[in-house]
């Protein structure tokens, strides 16, 4: 893993061409820039991923958590504008990341940066769309739980008791973020979205999950669905490189194919 010069926030795992474009991904709650490891080798050499590492999380862990979604958002946001360098990118978040990626983008975008060529929405319902949850509120075996239904934590983690000690107080802001977020109207984004779900999570209606996103762009909208559930990706991520790879085929450095 390779830690970009004096930025933090970014992760890259496999080296890519020069002319590849590039792919920032946002990790779920509790997740880190490791999440994106099986994707990057997938995507490899045609796209080049560069993973968010939030604060609060492994080598991050002694900084504070942001506490909210619009400023996490600020923070990514200004990261992001001194680590691309014009190269062609697009953005893929899952769940939490998903909502976040979209309010990084309206932040870059209405900051006067290039904006991505595409949106990758993964796991996730629209920011448009109200969630009445609570799981932040919680005690602790509660929040488990819900951790252990959606299946998205490393077992490894769940069964040690300090690392689970070290994880939850994260595992419950990023919660807390996405709970207490409220979208706020604004002018659509000019990029395309495909939004990507699995056909067996129980945290989205597949059917809506376009007509949502589509209201949020001015460049059209698709969906690809995965078998799998919240956490398809964990399993199909080969099948999930071929279809970003196809998207953004016309849009290496050079202009030429991917």
């Amino acid at each position: 893993m390779h830690q970009e010069a004096d930025n933090p926030w970014v992760r890259r795992f496999t080296p890519c061409p020069p002319n590849a474009p590039r792919l920032i991904c946002f990790p779920h709650v509790g997740g880190a820039a490791s999440a994106y490891v099986t994707l990057s080798r997938a995507l490899a050499p045609h796209v080049e991923v560069l993973a968010l590492q939030y604060p609060a999380r492994q080598d991050r862990r002694h900084e504070p958590h942001p506490g909210s979604i619009p400023a996490l958002a600020d923070a990514v946001a200004g990261a992001l504008r001194t680590a691309l360098d014009g190269r062609p990118y697009a953005v893929f978040g899952h769940s939490m990341g998903a909502l976040l990626a979209f309010e990084t983008v309206r932040r870059m975008t209405a900051a006067g940066a290039p904006g991505p060529v595409r949106l990758f929405a993964s796991a996730r319902r629209a920011p448009s769309v109200p969630r009445a949850e609570a799981v932040h509120l919680r005690d602790d075996a509660g929040l488990l739980t819900e951790i252990r239904r959606l299946s998205g934590t490393d077992q490894q983690v769940l069964e040690d008791e300090e690392l689970l000690a070290l994880a939850l107080p994260t595992i419950r802001a990023d919660y807390r973020a996405v709970e207490t977020y409220r979208y706020v109207p604004g002018a659509p984004l000019d990029c395309p979205v495909t939004v990507f779900a699995g056909d067996r999570d129980t945290e989205t209606d597949t059917p809506d999950l376009v007509a949502e996103w589509a209201g949020l762009t001015s460049a059209g909208t698709d969906l690809r669905v995965f078998s799998g559930g919240h956490f398809y990706l964990d399993g199909r991520a080969e099948e999930a490189a071929a279809e970003i790879v196809v998207r953004l085929r016309t849009v290496a450095a050079d202009r030429s194919p991917v």
